[in-house]
């Protein structure tokens, strides 16, 4: 028995490792450009993002040309939770106000000839965000400990989750309902109009032959 609660808490550690990877990336960018990264984040879900130019010569100073305008921005009302203004590199860090896209946004400066530049950007959110080392030092707590910390947290979230989607669902299907009542009111209202429009017409036609028949 015991072997078998060792083996779940092994498979479950291991799915907390996989709900734990973020966005991670490395892509270029051309001066002059621009490339926008979008995360869907709940309300009060934490978010942690780290971003930083690949220098073309390890060692040497970073060229003038490899300068970033990057800013966080929410995509519903616009709001604006991080600017970085001609950097290499850098970090923000927020809690989200509402659920929606967040959007990163990073420009190049334009420069004659163009330059490429090699962005590394890490983004995390949620449980995957939170600094579980600064956990085990405060409370001076072993390995397992903080795997299962990170499970029960893992779990909060995943039922948080359920509740975020099955109430967007519900939410997106009061808007459909919405659309296709009215749709078939729409809908309702010409077809009756048609009818009308018919019946009048062949009132008129027949009226019309009555009256060249002179039975009128």
């Amino acid at each position: 028995m015991c072997g078998l609660n060792l083996g779940f808490i092994v498979i479950m550690i291991g799915l907390v490792v996989e709900t734990e990877i973020g966005e991670s990336m490395r892509f270029e960018l051309e001066s002059g450009k621009t490339k926008c990264i979008a995360e869907d984040i709940k309300a009060n879900a934490m978010t942690v993002g780290k971003y930083s130019i690949v220098n073309p010569s390890e060692g040497q100073p970073f060229p003038d040309s490899h300068k970033l305008v990057v800013r966080v921005v929410s995509s519903s009302k616009g709001n604006n939770y991080h600017l970085g203004d001609q950097v290499d590199s850098g970090t923000f860090a927020f809690t989200a106000a509402e659920s929606g896209d967040y959007t990163t946004c990073f420009w190049a400066n334009k420069h004659n000839p163009p330059v490429k530049m090699t962005i590394d950007f890490d983004w995390k959110s949620g449980v995957a965000a939170k600094d579980w080392s600064k956990v085990a030092k405060k409370g001076q707590v072993d390995t397992m400990e903080i795997e299962l910390k990170k499970l029960y947290d893992t779990v909060a979230a995943i039922h948080e989750e359920m509740f975020y989607l099955r109430e967007r669902r519900e939410e997106e299907m009061q808007e459909l309902n919405k659309e296709t009542n009215s749709k078939m009111a729409t809908l309702s209202f010409f077809s009756l109009l048609l009818c009308l429009s018919v019946a009048g017409l062949q009132i008129w036609h027949l009226k019309s032959f009555f009256e060249r028949k002179k039975l009128l």
